[in-house]
Parts: C-alpha cells; structure tokens; sequence
C-alpha cells in the first residue's frame, strides 16, 4: 500500500531538484557522449608543395618540370619565371648567364625564350627527376639526351610543332612552348607526368634567421652590366624582387614581378674546355655560399645532396624558408668576395 504514495514523493523531490536546477541557472546533467571532431577545423590533411613548402589543397602528384630559358638581353623580358619553384643561373659561354627553371607546383601558360641544353644543366635538372625540356644542344648534352639520362623535349625536334617561335623576337631568342604542349609531347613519348620529386627541407614560419642585414646585393659576372643580378628585399612583403642590367625581372605577359623568399649565391671550379668557350662546372665538391633570407646575409657552404646544391652550417643542412627559391652559380675566382657586394 506504500508503494504509490512513495513512487510520487520521489516523483515530486525530482521536479523540485529539476525546478530548483533551473532557477539557479544551472543545466540538468546530460549523459556523457564521445567527442565530436570540431566543423571549423579543416578536415582535409594540409598538403605542401614539395619545392616550395607552400600549402596546397591537395597532395601534388605532379613530375617536375625543368625548362633552359634564355637570359640574353634580346630574350628580357621572359616568360613564365615568375611562377618557377627553383631557378638556377649559371654561365653559359662567355659572360652569359643562362637560366633552368623548376617547375611543379604552378603551370604557366608559356615558357621561354627556350635555350640549348648544357650537360651541367641536365645533371641540376636530374636532382629533381625532371622532364628536360631545352632547344638545342652542345655535344656533350647530346650525347646525354641520346644515351637516355633523363626524359626530354627539344625543339631541335618538335620545331614549329611543340615549340613555337615567337613574331615579335628574331632567333634564336624566339622559342617558346605552352605546358600544354609540354604535357603533350610528355604523352606522345609515354614520359610520366605523375612523379613528384622528393620534397625539400624547409623552416617554419616562426623560426628565426641568423646573419647580417643585407637589404640589397648585387653579383657581377665578370664585370659585364648586362649581366649584373640585383636582388632588393621588401620587407613589408618578406620577399626579394630580381633585377638584371638595372631592369625588374618580371613576366612578358602578365608583368608579374619574380619574387623570392630564398637566394643561394654558391661559389664554384668554372674550367673553359673547347674553342667555343663551353664549360665544365664543378657541381659535386661543395663550397662557400651566401645564403639570402629575410632579409639576412649568411656565411654557409654549399653540399650536393642527390643532385641538389643546397645550403649547409656545421654539417646541416640549413631549411629553405616556404616560398620560391633562387641559387646563382658563380666561378671561384674571383669568388664570393670578388662577384657579390651588398648593403644593410
């Protein structure tokens, strides 16, 4: 006979617990549930571009793509350099300086004007499993393109097909080719385009720079102005603009200025071996460098690694800030102290 007289009174005590709960403005306890993932938070995986450290929406699949781009007066201002992962500039013959541009994480429409191909620029362009794209050829890069070292295109075979030449420039300043030829002729010759280099070393964005303040540096080519490199560092943009022979290194068609968060300036044996003035470039030993950043100057030393010339301190590898990287090879002698000055 208790037993529904107690079943209310219990009843009541609980609306009253509940009542007496609400009014204090506390909520009733809720049964406990496993954790949600948070809807703000992205749940894709953040993905890096392998050459610039740069964020990407998704994984790049991507093979590099290394293109000779020609950098005598008549060829400025270029194509498509201003969206290059790496640029590495090296003498040709003479005092003229010949560019291989890197390209992976952006495609641009066009490249060029396109330059022969030398065999130390094959050997840069294999550190990154490129395919090598170059117009013409002196004999000791044939004999490496023929022999099969790495994939290539070269317009001394795809002229006026894959490559096209320019009306407004006069030979041999007016090769050009689209990436959509590029990925054509990859095809046509069964060249993978769906191996992604291995990724570069890079800091992160808190991480501090050592050095001395180095706000403008400029590298001589033996004295030649038409050759002489500039690089200004814009600190409100954390990046350095390029100049050559005083002029801004921008794009031909979208006036987009070439800008860069690493510059590699890496002394090394240059040896003149032919009648033309060809040369041999020591790329394997290693040795002294400046290593531009943020606007610093840095004494560091430069190490082949698997085909790369990276920057290395107390036998480390020093990390590439994110961003576009630049690295000028230039002759021992005169070297670093002789070929680059600079102000704070």
């Amino acid at each position: 006979m208790l037993k529904k007289p107690l079943i209310i009174l219990l009843s009541a005590l609980t609306l009253a617990a509940c009542s007496s709960d609400k009014e204090a403005g506390k909520k009733p306890a809720k049964e406990e549930t496993a954790p949600v993932a948070n809807e703000n938070v992205e749940n894709v995986m953040k993905f890096q571009s392998p050459l610039t450290g740069e964020e990407m929406k998704e994984e790049s699949t991507d093979r590099a793509v290394a293109v000779m781009v020609n950098n005598h007066p008549k060829a400025r201002p270029q194509s498509g350099l201003s969206k290059a992962d790496i640029v590495y500039e090296l003498l040709a013959e003479g005092d003229v300086t010949r560019f291989l541009a890197i390209f992976q994480s952006r495609q641009p429409d066009r490249i060029g004007p396109v330059r022969s191909a030398r065999d130390y620029y094959i050997d840069l362009a294999k550190g990154y499993d490129s395919l090598y794209l170059a117009h013409g050829y002196s004999p000791d890069a044939k004999a490496m393109l023929v022999s099969g070292e790495i994939d290539h295109l070269n317009g001394i075979r795809y002229d006026g097909t894959l490559f096209k030449r320019a009306e407004f420039r006069k030979a041999p300043h007016n090769s050009y080719i689209s990436f959509e030829n590029i990925k054509k002729g990859a095809k046509e010759n069964g060249f993978s385009m769906k191996t992604p280099p291995e990724p570069l070393r890079f800091a992160s964005k808190d991480a501090s720079v050592d050095g001395e303040d180095a706000e403008s540096i400029m590298i001589s080519y033996f004295n030649n102005p038409l050759f002489d490199v500039v690089y200004e560092y814009k600190e409100d943009e954390g990046k350095y603009e390029r100049y050559s022979n005083g002029e801004q290194t921008v794009d031909y068609e979208t006036e987009d200025p070439v800008l860069l968060e690493n510059i590699l300036i890496a002394e090394a044996p240059h040896k003149i071996i032919d009648s033309a003035g060809r040369r041999d470039i020591d790329l394997e030993s290693g040795g002294n460098a400046y290593l531009l950043q943020d606007g610093k100057l840095r004494e560091v030393k430069w190490e082949n690694t698997d085909g790369r010339i990276l920057p290395y301190e107390d036998g480390k590898q020093v990390p590439l800030r994110k961003g576009a990287t630049w690295i000028n090879i230039i002759p021992d002698s005169p070297g670093l102290s002789g070929s680059v000055s600079y102000q704070q």
